[in-house]
């Protein structure tokens, strides 16, 4: 059996991406799910996301890390909408089912703006914060970004006592003139990524508190440029959040089980 796949990337945070309104991806094999997404044997992505059907909306989008464990992806969620508008599914909106609910997105000249839900806590911790916007969020300014060994600081902090069991994603962020700088460690990817759309929101919105920046924000990646929108009400209440940023198809393929 063969299974069709395209790959998108999202400033370099890169999904193989599945049509599976049919119903024929065996979603539950895991072991499946990190083959594909390993690296030098497998197609190679920092995640698999299968697009399904979705009576309420336009569809629904299951988003697998490499290692198979499931959670949000904000630029996951940019690259599906760029996979549903070139699958004709919506043309410049979209309505949507993931991981921790109901979102919506719209294109707007070329770039993919995907909506997160209303966020109400930042907890601060010493010397850094942490946030669930759907994903866990470690956060911690740092003076110059470049110089952290985000591998291995940011394993340790992923694996630590204090997050266990289920670890966090771990951001570093510098705060610049004009824009954030932001390297993250990815739980499930067990990696730095180029770009992690939730990891480069929950930044956005920890700087807006403690920086007191305003929207939108620019925040450089590894990967590219990345936009966070919202409204903040009150001290650390934030809605209309939008993570805005390019969706680029790369190749398609197939897939032999």
């Amino acid at each position: 059996m063969k299974i069709p796949f395209t790959k998108y990337q999202g400033t370099g945070n890169d999904f193989v991406l599945i049509d599976n309104r049919q119903d024929f991806f065996p979603k539950n094999d895991i072991s499946l799910i990190s083959a594909i997404a390993k690296s030098k044997f497998g197609v190679g992505a920092d995640g698999v996301i299968l697009l399904e059907n979705f009576k309420e909306g336009d569809f629904s989008m299951i988003y697998y890390n490499a290692d198979g464990s499931q959670s949000l992806c904000g630029n996951g969620s940019r690259c599906a909408v760029q996979f549903a508008k070139d699958l004709s599914i919506i043309e410049d909106r979209a309505i949507f089912q993931t991981f921790d609910g109901i979102h919506d997105a719209f294109i707007r000249n070329g770039m993919i703006y995907f909506s997160l839900l209303d966020v109400n806590k930042i907890d601060v911790r010493g010397t850094h914060y942490f946030m669930n916007n759907g994903s866990p969020h470690y956060v911690e300014f740092v003076k110059n970004v470049d110089n952290i060994d985000v591998f291995l600081k940011g394993s340790s902090i992923r694996n630590s006592s204090e997050f266990a069991p289920g670890g966090t994603n771990v951001n570093f962020v510098e705060v610049q003139a004009d824009l954030l700088k932001v390297r993250t460690y990815e739980r499930g990817v067990e990696a730095e990524t180029l770009s992690c759309g939730t990891g480069v929101t929950a930044s956005a919105l920890v700087a807006a508190v403690t920086y007191e920046l305003k929207s939108p924000i620019q925040v450089m990646t590894r990967g590219g440029l990345l936009t966070v929108t919202f409204e903040k009400l009150g001290s650390e209440n934030f809605h209309k959040i939008y993570l805005a940023g390019p969706a680029l198809k790369v190749f398609e393929g197939s897939i032999d089980l």
